[in-house]
């Protein structure tokens, strides 16, 4: 099955023998890409002795950890076909992961962040509040992972409208405008998880207690991801997160994400039972942090992450410095198929990172 005929299919419609078949085939040729066209990844592999015509299942390709993309730069293209370059996330004196992408691997991971995220908000666009300021997307040939994650989402907007000013401060009276003018219409509202706490929630709680007044949000649909850090050392879980927003606005429609810049466009979409899945463009493996073995269902471990997407560099098999568990695969009461999993936190050790904890750490 190549990438158009994938395309031409639910984003969440293989079960697991066929998406074994599917990626199996699909990582291989990427790996054979990588080698052939990146010579620090092909002296990787040759250190440790892996051709990937050997590779019987994906499972079996190696990993590179993710720390990698912040200090070599990896790209399978030539300097001249770069059109973008991606930054992660990083606090002052961090490194950061530079992500280099041609036309066709950007506008791949474009398609397919349409495909999966239309699956939960339906092929309609909408009237959009982005929890941002607008100053965070101006430099378009180099984006950060929040201007990248902006950027991406706001393709699912028929109207965008900036919630915050550039100094942070929520623009109420022109979010009441914008939302006067769309009452009664679905509205699509995209942020990073601690800004949409700090700037947007606790911003509506103060309104409330100061005039008794309340947005109505009852039509509309939060995505939001970026990290829980901050908000679990405030000791805000999940289903606080969810409560507050629909006390204070009326949200019920709220869908967490877990992705990274290093695999743009492979999102993992939290369904409305809590679980994030993984589409028939990626998958997540669970790693024993004390031999790599992999974790059986039920069990935690360091998340890998796998996908088809990414052909401008090699970040097809990825390590994290995530822990997540492995809950299921195919038998979601959601009725989405392939695997869902939960995270559960960083490693001990690892950098904070992560758009919204990285935005709290400045704060």
């Amino acid at each position: 099955m190549n990438m158009e005929q994938l395309l031409q299919r639910g984003p969440y419609s293989l079960d697991k023998d066929e998406k074994t078949e599917m990626l199996t085939e699909g990582l291989k040729k990427l790996g054979e890409h990588h080698i052939e066209n990146c010579p620090e990844y092909r002296r990787m592999m040759n250190t440790v002795n892996f051709s990937p015509e050997n590779m019987k299942r994906y499972e079996e390709q190696p990993f590179l950890p993710v720390r990698l993309f912040k200090e070599l730069q990896l790209k399978s293209i030539r300097d001249e076909e770069v059109v973008k370059t991606m930054t992660s996330s990083g606090t002052t004196g961090q490194a950061v992961s530079r992500i280099y992408l041609d036309r066709d691997t950007a506008a791949l991971q474009q398609k397919v962040l349409a495909k999966i995220v239309s699956d939960f908000t339906g092929k309609s666009r909408m009237p959009m509040l982005i929890i941002d300021c607008p100053s965070v997307i101006r430099n378009r040939q180099m984006f950060s992972a929040r201007g990248a994650g902006i950027l991406g989402f706001s393709i699912f907007g028929s109207r965008r409208m900036y919630a915050l000013t550039d100094d942070m401060e929520l623009n109420l009276d022109e979010v009441q405008m914008f939302l006067e003018e769309h009452k009664g219409e679905p509205i699509l509202l995209f942020g990073f998880t601690f800004m949409v706490w700090k700037h947007f929630y606790q911003e509506l709680v103060k309104l409330y207690d100061k005039t008794g007044m309340k947005l109505d949000l009852t039509n509309g649909i939060l995505i939001h991801g970026g990290g829980w850090k901050k908000l679990i050392s405030e000791q805000v879980s999940r289903d606080d997160f969810h409560r507050h927003m629909k006390d204070i606005c009326g949200l019920s429609r709220i869908h967490d994400y877990y992705g990274m810049v290093e695999q743009t466009g492979t999102i993992y979409m939290e369904c409305e039972y809590g679980h994030l899945h993984a589409s028939n463009f990626s998958d997540v493996l669970f790693r024993n942090p004390r031999d790599f073995s992999l974790c059986n269902k039920g069990e935690s471990g360091i998340i890998q992450v796998v996908s088809l997407l990414p052909k401008s560099y090699p970040g097809h098999s990825l390590l994290t410095e995530d822990v997540g568990r492995y809950l299921g695969e195919d038998d979601c009461p959601c009725g989405r198929k392939g695997k869902y999993f939960m995270v559960e936190g960083r490693m001990q050790k690892a950098e904070i990172r992560g758009c919204s904890d990285t935005y709290a750490a400045k704060s």
